[in-house]
C-alpha cells in the first residue's frame, strides 16, 4: 500500500512540475490577472462595437468579469459591497468587444494564485413551502 502511494506522490509531482515548467513569465502574469478579474479587484472598460456603422454600442466601466459561452458574453459587475449586476450581451458576426484594463495592477510572475473560497463548497440552501 506503501508502494502505491509513493507511485502516485510521484506521478503527482512529475506531473505538477512538467504542466508548469512550460509556462513563461507572460503567461503566469496574464493567469494571475485574470484571477485578480474575476474576484472584482480589476477595473475595466468593455466596449462593444458594430463593424458593419462603426459605432460604438454599449461601454461597461467597473470591477467586471467576463466569461465568454456560445456567441454570448455574460459580464458581472460588483457596484458595492454586496451588490453585483449581470449583463448577457449576443456576439455576432457584425458585433464585437474588447476590453480594457484601465488601471495597472502588481502580479507576481514567479508564483500561481489559487483562489480557495469554502463558502462556495458549502451550498446555501432556499427552502420554499
Amino acid at each position: 500500500m506503501k508502494t502505491i502511494k509513493k507511485i502516485y506522490t510521484g506521478a503527482l509531482i512529475a506531473f505538477m512540475s512538467l504542466s508548469f515548467a512550460g509556462c513563461t513569465d507572460a503567461y503566469m502574469a496574464s493567469s494571475n490577472l485574470s484571477k485578480a478579474a474575476d474576484m472584482f479587484e480589476l477595473e475595466r472598460r468593455i466596449v462593444f462595437y458594430n463593424g458593419i456603422t462603426g459605432e460604438y454600442m454599449l461601454t461597461i466601466e467597473g470591477r467586471c468579469s467576463m466569461v465568454e459561452l456560445n456567441n454570448r458574453l455574460a459580464v458581472t459587475c460588483k457596484i458595492g459591497r454586496d451588490e453585483y449586476k449581470k449583463h448577457y450581451l449576443r456576439l455576432s458576426d457584425n458585433v464585437t468587444y474588447f476590453s480594457e484594463q484601465l488601471f495597472k495592477k502588481s502580479v507576481d510572475v514567479y508564483h500561481y494564485r489559487v483562489v480557495f473560497k469554502p463558502a462556495a463548497i458549502i451550498p446555501d440552501f432556499d427552502i420554499r413551502l
